[in-house]
């Protein structure tokens, strides 16, 4: 779901502002006067999924003929936290098999990861909104979404685990099938 509304720059750097002289600092020393505004700026980009559809990047298809999986792997992914709002960052792995040779461009995969990871998120929606995509717009045989990423929230507070990774998966259609998850999960895999 995306929201209408434009970005509210001027609410943001407010917000921003105030966050500063919560935490203690002075908004208004060196360093710090034009930071609200690079906050806004930075959110409004981090953020931009929010005011994306998925449909926006899978609307071109091709019909090249091509029934065998379609697999993009190690897609960087960087996405924010709705819980804390720091960032989480790894790579996902994208993949299907076309329904009547019916393909979309390698790319489109990408940023299609990139229109759910730009919104406050948790991993485990990310990777299912990736892959009901997949099968809405593009209508395949089957789709797997695999996402390994670090988060922040568990890295730099809390816990405090450096490197420790979240591997969440969604698996649709024809990829349930235990042969056809092992081709892809060895593609996936294998480096």
């Amino acid at each position: 779901m995306t929201h209408d509304g434009a970005f509210d720059v001027a609410r943001a750097e407010a917000a921003v502002r105030e966050l500063l002289l919560a935490v203690g600092e002075d908004p208004e020393r060196d360093g710090l006067q034009d930071t609200p505004a690079r906050v806004a700026r930075a959110y409004r980009e981090i953020f931009a999924g929010l005011r994306q559809e998925p449909a926006d990047v899978l609307s071109t298809t091709f019909d090249i003929g091509h029934e065998e999986m379609v697999l993009v792997k190690d897609i960087e992914v960087y996405s924010t936290c709705e819980h804390h709002l720091v960032p989480f960052h790894g790579v996902a792995h994208v993949g299907y098999i076309p329904r009547d040779g019916k393909v979309t461009g390698l790319s489109k995969l990408a940023r299609l990861v990139d229109v759910y990871a730009k919104r406050p998120q948790v991993q485990e929606r990310l990777t299912s909104q990736v892959a009901d995509a997949l099968v809405q717009h593009l209508e395949p045989l089957g789709a797997i979404v695999v996402v390994e990423c670090e988060h922040l929230c568990m890295s730099m507070r809390g816990v405090r685990k450096p490197g420790a990774r979240t591997v969440t998966s969604a698996v649709r259609g024809q990829m349930r099938d235990g042969a056809t998850r092992a081709e892809a999960m060895s593609l996936i895999l294998g480096r």
